[in-house]
């Protein structure tokens, strides 16, 4: 029998319970039922006040609005992060990079600017709770990916590359690697699925934006200038004729292990 592809798996059932920090009723409503019916059980409030609140039933994740009507979305996930290891995704229109920086800064695992399909948002819940290592993803069945190592910090190794969502910062056999934003982002999501190919559509919905209408070839100046700065080609290769896929060059196999 042929392994699940990369769409079959986002489309199974996921136990989880996510904490929804939304104040929009006409957001969080059909967001809710999304999600439910991919298995998640969502409880939403309305407020950061509550969003912060013990109630007892910790989340396995939080989405978490920026724009609350009682107090800023960042000052939310710095309180929830000072607590807690709990992973935070935030879900905003505030799209500028300033705030996305701000945002990781303080601790948030990912950041996702409205508006964005369900389907994008279960993927990135299970690339960020997959690298935090969070037990409700074992428990879902879903088992670590071969070849990559999550550790308490944070950062996911592949081979002897680690990427670190929460730092946004990339090291090769323990040397820095220097990144633009956007570099670093279609690295991060490459490295959430190892050895997945990736189609260009998916890769420019989820790295750029779903109504990105710029030439497809940016993805590809994007790619070319990942591999320069990796120093092998071999990290990133490309599935012809339908997109890319992050892999451990072969003269380094022997390291993917650890």
């Amino acid at each position: 029998m042929n392994p699940p592809t990369a769409l079959a798996r986002l489309c199974e059932p996921c136990a989880m319970r996510l904490l929804l920090i939304e104040d929009d009723d006409r957001i969080a409503g059909p967001l809710a039922e999304g999600l439910g019916r991919y298995g998640f059980t969502v409880d939403h409030v309305r407020t950061g006040a509550a969003g912060l609140a013990d109630t007892g039933a910790a989340p396995d994740l939080v989405l978490l609005d920026l724009g609350l009507p009682d107090m800023d979305g960042l000052d939310v996930c710095r309180s929830l992060r000072a607590r807690s290891a709990v992973p935070i995704i935030m879900i905003t229109a505030r799209g500028e990079e300033a705030d996305r920086i701000v945002g990781l800064e303080l601790g948030a695992d990912d950041y996702l600017a409205k508006p964005f399909g369900v389907r994008e948002l279960i993927a990135r819940i299970r690339a960020v709770t997959r690298r935090a290592g969070a037990p409700a993803y074992a428990a879902a069945g879903h088992a670590d990916v071969p070849g990559t190592r999550p550790s308490a910090s944070g950062a996911q190794a592949v081979g002897p590359l680690t990427v670190n969502r929460r730092t946004r910062e990339v090291h090769l056999d323990g040397r820095p690697v220097a990144l633009t934003p956007r570099e670093f982002d279609l690295l991060a999501f490459l490295a959430g699925d190892p050895g997945t190919v990736h189609s260009r559509q998916q890769i420019m919905d989820t790295v750029w934006d779903p109504h990105f209408f710029g030439p497809t070839k940016t993805l590809d100046a994007h790619v070319a200038a990942l591999r320069r700065k990796l120093g092998d080609p071999g990290w990133i290769t490309t599935a012809r004729g339908v997109g890319f896929r992050l892999t451990v060059p072969e003269d380094r196999t022997g390291e993917a292990g650890g």
